[in-house]
């Protein structure tokens, strides 16, 4: 089967383009596949980092892509259905999380001429627009199928699209981001004290994921606790570095403010105690495999596909609510003795086991056979 991907590639960085490169890598031991990206995925106005791109010390699976879409300009998307058509798909893949890109790929979508899939990482936005859900319907009434990854998900879809085809599965680990580390030299390497408890709030900082709960949650920890926040703020940092300011602690609370690359994050993840994710709102989280992979037991709040991932699998709390004292009460309880945390680390070890890319590619292309 001829396989073509339409969605963020390399060079594009980020979450969306590593999960895109390990899929068209699983995807690729059976089928014939080419990978078909953006070459404007946000015009520079509506992106909140400081670049879309990986940088030279970024160590992102390259992938050799055909730059097809701009998605400000609809010329472009003529062209880009023109494109794939061309190479005769049997099956078109795409990757949907925001409405931003609901006219561009819902355009395509209808006129590459066979069957597409979609992998929904959202629905609804976490920050959502009155917009949304009329174009995200757009978007949805031209797609044959979707894998969703969370419940959340699933029932977003369904209110949207009563009739979709779909199929749950999950999202797999990460493993690209190298070996765990010894953990005081990942502390030394960042700074850090390795007698200290270390927590670790990890990927880009928006105000669903709950940044400012987890600080005030930080306000009250005893001494031997320290605190790692590494990521990009989409936005402005300000109101987050006014709390830390305010903190008795705020010397042991350590920023990395920036984009961490591939090449950077075992460090962070080898250093960690716990990683804790105090999310208002959420999905799945890609934070989760990546905690995964480097034997990470997780804090969670009990929002969207968080409590799938990590409570019902045993790998680590799921907080009744995202409230500072709620996440201070479940990170004391976490730190209170051994046995905690060696029965997340076990479970970890089945997850790791039950959540690679050969199984989830292989139900992807069942369930695609049937659309």
């Amino acid at each position: 089967m001829r396989i073509a991907v339409l969605s963020s590639f390399y060079p594009l960085r980020g979450g969306i383009s590593q999960f895109n490169a390990s899929m068209l890598a699983g995807l690729g031991k059976w089928h014939d596949m080419r990978a078909f990206t953006f070459s404007r995925q946000y015009p520079g106005l509506l992106f909140p980092g400081k670049t879309q791109y990986v940088g030279p010390d970024d160590k992102a699976m390259p992938v050799d892509s055909v730059p097809v879409v701009d998605t400000a300009n609809p010329f472009t998307w003529i062209k880009a259905a023109r494109t794939i058509r061309e190479w005769k798909p049997d099956l078109l893949i795409m990757k949907y999380w925001m409405s931003w890109f609901a006219p561009s790929l819902g355009w395509v979508e209808r006129h590459v001429g066979c069957k597409s899939l979609t992998v929904l990482d959202n629905v609804i936005p976490h920050e959502p627009h009155w917009f949304d859900k009329p174009l995200t319907r757009y978007f949805l009434n031209g797609c044959d199928g979707f894998i969703s990854m969370s419940g959340s998900v699933t029932e977003d879809l369904l209110s949207l699209k009563k009739d979709a085809r779909y199929l749950q599965l999950f999202h797999p680990l990460y493993s690209h981001f190298g070996e765990k580390q010894p953990r005081t030299a990942a502390c030394e390497s960042l700074g850090l004290d390795p007698a200290k408890k270390t927590i670790l709030f990890f990927g880009l900082i928006r105000q669903y994921k709950g940044l400012d709960i987890l600080l005030e949650a930080f306000r009250e920890l005893p001494e031997d606790y320290q605190l790692v926040i590494a990521g990009e703020p989409y936005g402005s940092f300000d109101p987050y570095q006014k709390i830390i300011d305010s903190l008795p602690g705020r010397d042991r609370v350590h920023v990395f403010t920036r984009y961490i690359p591939d090449s950077e994050v075992s460090p962070f993840f080898s250093a960690a105690d716990v990683c804790v994710l105090p999310y208002r709102s959420a999905t799945q989280s890609g934070i989760s495999a990546i905690s995964y992979h480097f034997d990470l037991p997780m804090i969670v709040t009990d929002v969207g596909g968080l409590k799938e991932a990590v409570g019902d699998s045993g790998t680590g709390i799921v907080a009744s609510a995202p409230d500072p004292a709620i996440i201070r009460s479940e990170i004391l309880r976490y730190f209170a003795g051994d046995s905690l945390r060696e029965g997340f680390v076990e479970a970890i070890g089945r997850e790791k086991e039950r959540l690679g890319w050969e199984r989830f590619c292989l139900e992807l292309l069942s369930f695609a056979e049937t659309l």
